[in-house]
């Protein structure tokens, strides 16, 4: 029997493709190396090492398949995963029995074969291979089969990284952003954190009235310190469910950061939070770009005139491109309806994009400033305004979660509503 692999958990391949909502948690720092046998399987693995899912992976493709890797490794140590093509039932299990006198303690395989088979499938489990995957296979059948390697089942919604970005300044990108994760934690009940990444001039702090003495730029000025516990220290608590990496505010040093600086962060709060959602200051440059690019959502907020119907359709069409095994961005617009101000219509907006926002949120400058001047939420000035109800549209789209059953009032609910108050 091999031993180098773990079993997967289902009885039965799958080859369905996945559905717009499949969330598949990105694989960790490891080493995978394909052996092909068709030119078609090589293009889609190809394909597959290109996807963000897959982008601390070290992806090394060869033809020949079985025979080829059993060669290979011979006289090389394997790595971390191996993909293997076959066609053939016998030549693959006595294959995989010589590839097992080779190969190193640790290495999992990956079998993409021909045969439907369920007799062969538990021959394969028998010998300790980690997943078989039915072809023909496309880019994302290779990046779920890997990245499920490392991610149990029962764990694949933890860790959704949303990202929120304003098409242009001054759109009300960070105030959506803070109230769509409101909505996340208070009304999907999902356990959220807000990543302030303004580290200059960030308002989550103000939006959530808090003042934390530590905040984002501890860890990513510390990146060898980054780890779980080091993180939960950094974290301020604004409800139950909902917490907070803040920004600093402050001018007292410049934030000039590499392409590659929040990755601590963002791998240390996926492997403990459900739901992270970041607050993108609207710049560009390698960090924010890397940001938006591997996310697993992404929401663009525009308000309704040329310039942003212009920079939305340049960043959906970039992160489109960029992102070819996920669902598109989204977007919403914002404070449409300002008095005396020409605007672009939705209508056209969903033209020129060749997609509809989520929500329009109307111009009503009245509450939300009152709420940004009281460091409140929406939903804690006016528990029945309508922009509540957008900011759960979007946050169910994003998460792709209903809303939780709430349990029914009785008459000691307001009492026990004032005892938690205080």
């Amino acid at each position: 029997m091999i031993s180098y692999a773990r079993q997967t958990q289902e009885e039965q391949p799958q080859a369905a493709p996945p559905p717009m909502e499949e969330h598949i948690a990105p694989a960790p720092r490891v080493s995978v190396q394909a052996f092909c046998e068709t030119v078609e399987t090589a293009a889609a693995v190809q394909a597959a090492g290109e996807d963000r899912r897959l982008g601390k992976a070290h992806l090394k493709i060869q033809m020949g398949g079985m025979a080829a890797a059993i060669e290979a490794y011979r006289s090389a140590p394997t790595p971390n995963v191996i993909v293997l093509e076959s066609d053939g039932r016998s030549d693959l299990l006595s294959g995989l029995d010589q590839l097992a006198t080779v190969c190193d303690a640790g290495t999992r395989v990956v079998v993409i074969g021909r045969i439907n088979d369920v007799m062969l499938y538990r021959e394969l489990v028998r010998r300790g291979v980690s997943d078989y995957v039915l072809a023909p296979v496309g880019a994302i059948d290779v990046v779920r089969s890997i990245c499920n390697l490392f991610s149990a089942p029962e764990a694949k919604a933890v860790g959704r990284i949303i990202a929120v970005v304003g098409a242009k300044g001054g759109v009300g990108a960070s105030t959506i952003s803070h109230n769509v994760a409101w909505a996340i934690a208070r009304d999907l009940a999902m356990d959220a954190v807000v990543a302030d990444l303004d580290l200059a001039f960030g308002t989550a702090g103000l939006d959530y009235n808090q003042d934390p003495p530590q905040g984002i730029a501890d860890a990513v000025f510390s990146p060898d310190r980054v780890d779980t516990a080091f993180i939960d220290r950094l974290l301020s608590k604004c409800t139950d469910h909902l917490s907070l990496l803040a920004a600093p505010a402050t001018l007292d040093r410049v934030y000039d950061f590499g392409t590659d600086a929040f990755d601590a962060v963002f791998d240390t709060l996926r492997s403990t939070m459900p739901c992270i959602v970041l607050d993108v200051p609207h710049q560009w440059s390698g960090w924010t770009k890397r940001a938006l690019i591997g996310a697993d959502d992404i929401l663009i907020v525009a308000a309704p005139d040329l310039a942003n119907l212009r920079n939305t359709k340049n960043l959906f069409d970039l992160l489109k491109a960029a992102r070819p095994n996920d669902r598109p961005p989204l977007y919403c617009l914002n404070q449409v309806g300002v008095p005396k101000r020409p605007e672009i219509a939705a209508t056209e907006f969903a033209k020129a994009i060749e997609s509809q926002p989520v929500v329009s949120i109307p111009f009503e400058p009245q509450i939300f400033g009152s709420a940004a001047n009281n460091g409140q939420m929406i939903a804690e000035i006016s528990a029945n305004h309508k922009s509540i109800e957008m900011f759960l549209q979007i946050a169910q789209r994003l998460t792709g979660r209903s809303e939780t059953k709430k349990q029914k009032s009785s008459l000691l609910s307001p009492l026990i509503e004032k005892l938690r108050g205080r």
